[in-house]
């Protein structure tokens, strides 16, 4: 009894641990698909900034979005006019 008791325990925590996988995946594509959209938003809309217009600016602008948006007080101003439009 206490045998069929232990087997049953672990069934259910490797049970919990597969859902947690699973919903830690949808978490991280979820991520994944947020970031990709703000690059290709901001992509799109960099000639309403007031960044310089070349293309090392528009790339690394684009690609560090969610580092300069956190921190920056004037990205975060250009950032929302780049989603503007």
């Amino acid at each position: 009894m206490v045998l069929i008791n232990t087997i049953n325990a672990e069934i259910k925590f490797y049970q919990l641990l597969a859902e947690l996988m699973r919903m830690g995946s949808l978490i991280t594509f979820g991520l994944i698909v947020v970031y990709i959209g703000g690059v290709w938003k901001f992509w799109t809309g960099f000639r309403r900034t007031n960044f310089t217009p070349s293309i090392s600016n528009r790339l690394g602008l684009s690609l560090l979005w969610p580092a300069l948006f956190i921190s920056n007080k004037s990205y975060r101003q250009n950032f929302r006019k780049a989603l503007k439009g």
